[in-house]
């Protein structure tokens, strides 16, 4: 499968779909609010298809300088487990390179944690030489 990825902020519409395709309600739920904290993002990468559909989407939230939230990484089922959350993942890593600290916060699934392993990412409590703490508080 060939698919692109570039800098860009995808239309409403395509956007909404996405993350809707994923199940994703929290954020569908209101479409409006979710296009605007797109829109607002330090980062937004997109993959597309050969035919222009998009199929998946990075973005982050930042201060540009020290640290980089890894916000939301997704990909359309039916082009999941082909390349395109390493590749959107790899490119975050590439334009985050000077800021001092990548975080993220994802699900507690073993397959997400050797995923971003795979890419140096390590989990806060596993941090050496000093465990690192996070917190979380979700409304």
């Amino acid at each position: 499968m060939t698919f692109t990825i570039t800098a860009e902020l995808p239309a409403a519409t395509e956007l909404v779909d996405l993350y809707r395709s994923v199940g994703w309600t929290a954020y569908t739920d209101d479409a409006e609010r979710l296009v605007d904290a797109v829109n607002a993002s330090h980062c937004v990468l997109v993959a597309r298809s050969e035919s222009g559909a998009l199929v998946g989407l990075a973005r982050t939230v930042s201060d540009g300088l020290t640290v980089a939230y890894l916000q939301d990484i997704l990909v359309a089922p039916e082009y999941q487990r082909r390349g395109v959350g390493g590749a959107l993942l790899d490119e975050i890593l590439v334009r985050t390179r000077g800021i001092r600290q990548l975080v993220l916060l994802t699900d507690a699934e073993e397959a997400q944690r050797a995923f971003y392993e795979s890419r140096g990412l390590v989990e806060a409590h596993d941090f050496a030489p000093n465990q690192l703490r996070s917190f979380v508080l979700l409304r």
